[in-house]
């Protein structure tokens, strides 16, 4: 019989994964700098990543995609743990990094990010496939996903998936995690949610 534990399923790693944009909300902070780009960019190493796979970086800092990319570099070779610095893999993981700057409570914010998608989709083919991830103060959660759903970022018009990962502390009682889970229900359906600690995820 089978093992139903996912963990021991020898293909589980091996599976290919659908080209997709991962957008990340907090680009500026501590926790992207330190775990979730050196994470992904281990991924890229190790061959894991999809070909056309983006990284969007959303922070109120002004920047440029180069800024961005030079600011993630520093950080990957900072705080890489288990695997080398290739500079080859970086320059190919790099031309996939991009940078949007606004504030998460501006509608504008969020045009400029469906902009950059869409660019994307067409030039790396990611099929409309976008992870958005809420990399901020939990206090700015609501702000984000109402801002993704008013400027309908929560669907894809080629098809493609579209999910919300959202770092814990996700409410700091029951109370509070109920009204935060109706509001990130009024735009993303639960099989599209994904509440997560970031040690786990990685």
């Amino acid at each position: 019989m089978a093992s139903s534990n996912p963990f021991s399923d020898p293909l589980r790693f091996e599976r290919q994964v659908r080209p997709c944009a991962l957008v990340i909300f907090g680009a500026n902070g501590d926790l992207t700098k330190r775990k979730l780009v050196p994470s992904l960019y281990r991924l890229a190493f190790e061959r894991r990543l999809p070909t056309g796979f983006a990284i969007v970086g959303n922070s109120r800092t002004e920047m440029s995609d180069e800024e961005f990319r030079e600011k993630m570099r520093a950080s990957v070779r900072q705080f890489l743990e288990e695997s080398p610095f290739d500079e080859d893999v970086w320059r190919d993981f790099s031309r996939g990094l991009h940078y949007v700057s606004g504030d998460l409570r501006d509608p504008g914010c969020y045009q400029r990010l469906a902009e950059k998608l869409g660019e994307i989709e067409r030039a790396q083919l990611t099929g409309g496939n976008v992870l958005f991830y809420l990399s901020t103060q939990p206090s700015h959660y609501e702000a984000v996903v109402e801002g993704l759903g008013g400027a309908g970022l929560q669907r894809s018009e080629a098809g493609g998936w579209r999910r919300l990962v959202v770092e814990k502390p996700f409410g700091h009682d029951l109370d509070s995690s109920r009204l935060l889970d109706h509001a990130v229900h009024k735009v993303f359906p639960e099989v599209d949610v994904y509440r997560i600690d970031h040690y786990l995820g990685k």
